[in-house]
């Protein structure tokens, strides 16, 4: 296809793909899926070869959070029974973390419930990056915990965090419908805060709220012009007891072409796999595989992943390799950013951080993750079979799944 191979030239030189040839790839068809997937992966391996990062997440803080995100199993009047806690101590979860960091994650994603952090739960997220970074030597953390004040993001660079995660989650115009009780702008504004502040700067949206091709393409070109490191992608998942449990309208194929389009647009940076995978991609995640360079193992917020042992079979299987700790994420041209070794100068904008599911109300950066329950069975493609609510990791007594 001629789309094809200018969206290859394209990427393999940086340059910006026009709006027409972003819708133009969510609008292919399932016969020619496998030359996409093919085009992006060309783009993928260029910047990236054959390497997959691993991130984990520790839910610092579950449930209860006063923003109305209607895709968040943590919302305001969410009725998901998902596990409810407050603060995790420093130790625990430090603890947590291990786990992750011993399965092979470079990244440890602190995340917490809530409209945005007190200056107090600065001070514990700061004692608890400390915490992590005494007992794991070279991990990078990343920080969400919703909407910063000024001075926070400075803060927990202080503390030694290496990247902010806030997402977009949706397009400007489509936000309200969403989320009404904070802003569109309020999310940017945190994400260009972290940036200032020299943290690496992860942003990236959730797939499969309902919205138009139009709003993806939106989104997705907004990202590109605010410049992260890192872009997570999340696909929706139901909850029920949430305002958007109906909206099982994604496939595989459809997240497979939205991945695709991500690479094409933000060609060099980690484009991370994110909420949802399991539920929607099935079958399919390997071949999401040669779009992406990082996943999260294990868990995510409020839904439990695939096992952590079969996100690294599944990676051996398709041919690629687990980044080493001793790698640096980011192509070179991208130094200012975080790599393996984050820290370092003062980012122009990465991201490499966490979202993966819905964590909580603005803070949480993640798309949708699984909750109790089903949607009407009579929603068409609905695989209310793979959705399963954490019941493991933190704050429980259960040993994680990393």
């Amino acid at each position: 296809m001629d789309l094809l191979n200018t969206l290859v030239e394209k990427g393999l030189r940086r340059e910006l793909p026009t709006r027409e040839e972003a819708l133009a790839v969510l609008a292919t068809s399932d016969d020619e899926l496998l030359d996409v997937v093919a085009a992006a992966g060309r783009v993928r391996r260029q910047w990236f070869g054959r390497r997959v990062k691993l991130n984990y997440l520790v839910n610092l803080k579950s449930g209860l959070c006063p923003e109305d995100c209607s895709y968040c199993s943590q919302r305001l009047g969410s009725k998901a029974e998902i596990l409810k806690y407050t603060w995790l101590k420093p130790d625990d979860a430090s603890r947590a973390a291990a786990a992750g960091v011993a399965g092979g994650a470079k990244r440890v994603c602190l995340v917490a419930s809530g409209r945005g952090p007190t200056d107090r739960d600065v001070d514990r997220v700061s004692q608890t990056i400390e915490a992590i970074k005494e007992q794991n030597e070279g991990v990078e953390v990343c920080a969400c915990l919703g909407l910063l004040s000024e001075g926070q993001a400075q803060r927990l660079r202080d503390a030694g965090a290496d990247a902010y995660n806030h997402n977009l989650n949706t397009s400007e115009g489509t936000y309200g419908d969403i989320t009404t009780t904070h802003t569109y702008a309020d999310r940017v504004e945190t994400v260009q805060q972290a940036q200032a502040a020299g943290l690496s700067a992860c942003s990236g949206l959730i797939a499969g709220m309902g919205e138009k091709d139009e709003d993806l393409v939106d989104v997705v070109f907004a990202l590109r012009g605010l410049d992260p490191d890192s872009v997570p992608v999340n696909f929706l998942i139901p909850f029920e007891g949430t305002p958007l449990a109906k909206e099982w309208n994604l496939t595989p194929q459809r997240c497979l072409r939205v991945l695709a389009m991500v690479r094409f647009v933000c060609p060099d940076v980690e484009v991370r796999l994110a909420g949802g995978r399991e539920v929607h991609l099935r079958s399919m995640q390997p071949l999401a595989l040669h779009l992406v360079n990082s996943i999260f193992l294990g868990d995510y917020l409020t839904s439990e992943g695939q096992a952590g042992q079969a996100d690294l079979d599944m990676i051996a299987d398709a041919g690629f390799e687990v980044e080493g700790a001793g790698t640096t994420t980011l192509p070179e041209h991208r130094a200012g950013g975080c790599g393996s070794v984050c820290g370092g100068a003062s980012p122009a904008g990465e991201a490499g951080g966490c979202a993966t599911e819905p964590a909580a109300g603005a803070a949480s950066d993640a798309g949708a993750g699984p909750g109790t329950g089903a949607p009407e069975a009579s929603v068409p493609g609905a695989r209310t079979d793979l959705v399963t609510v954490r019941r493991r990791g933190a704050g429980t007594d259960i040993a994680p799944n990393a």
